[in-house]
């Protein structure tokens, strides 16, 4: 796996000495902010594969940096690391753009599968083209278009369209797209994927298609429905 340019962003010092030493461990590029101010610095300076991000900082909220960061670069990975475990906070997080979500105390080895699980995917070769009626695919360059309009979507975003593309027309389970977009491994809430799911219905939607594009099946997980 290529070596990536990671951000951490963590006020506390000893675990952020412990994201830096977890991070360098695996031979990445890595640079630590404690404040939103030195982040938002040096995301302006550098270019960041992925950004490990604290909710509470000394001057201001974690998420507002997420909102920026998925705003402004949208293949940059955000992997929120915080200390608030409801179900609200995350969904909350994820809303804001955040793909992953981790939370503290975390086991270091976790910490390490997950970062390997997210780049790993980023260094995939592009599949082919995908299609299906006005929707074309372009895993190689991350890029998805409805009929002449590109669909502004998140990496995950795009990596659960095309599972269910590739899958259209036939049920797909919820255990299979956490696998396949996320890691075999995954430990947190599925409400992540049902998140990512609402994200995607929105933007096709905004850009002229079906709101029921992709069905919800109760009790199994969801279908592509092409046309």
């Amino acid at each position: 796996m290529a070596a990536a340019g990671v951000l951490v962003v963590e006020d506390d010092q000893a675990l952020g000495a412990a994201l830096v030493a977890i991070v360098a461990g695996d031979g990445h590029k890595v640079q630590w902010a404690t404040t939103l101010q030195a982040a938002t610095a040096c995301l302006e300076q550098g270019d960041w594969e992925l950004v490990l991000l604290d909710l509470t900082l000394p001057d201001g909220d974690g998420l507002e940096l997420c909102r920026v960061v998925r705003h402004e670069r949208p293949h940059t990975l955000v992997i929120v690391v915080t200390a608030h475990s409801s179900e609200a906070d995350a969904v909350r997080a994820l809303d804001s753009g955040a793909d992953d979500v981790i939370i503290k105390p975390f086991r270091p080895d976790e910490l390490r599968a997950r970062l390997r699980a997210h780049l790993r995917r980023r260094d995939e070769p592009g599949r082919v083209e995908l299609r299906s009626g006005a929707l074309r695919i372009d895993e190689q360059a991350r890029r998805a278009w409805l009929a002449d309009t590109e669909l502004q979507l998140r990496p995950k975003e795009l990596e659960l369209l095309a599972a269910l593309v590739r899958g259209a027309g036939q049920a797909v389970r919820r255990e299979q797209l956490m696998d396949e977009v996320w890691d075999e491994h995954w430990t947190g809430s599925t409400k992540t994927l049902d998140v990512h799911v609402g994200n995607v219905r929105r933007k096709l939607a905004d850009a002229g298609d079906r709101w029921d594009r992709i069905s919800t099946l109760r009790g199994f997980g969801y279908r592509y429905e092409p046309d």
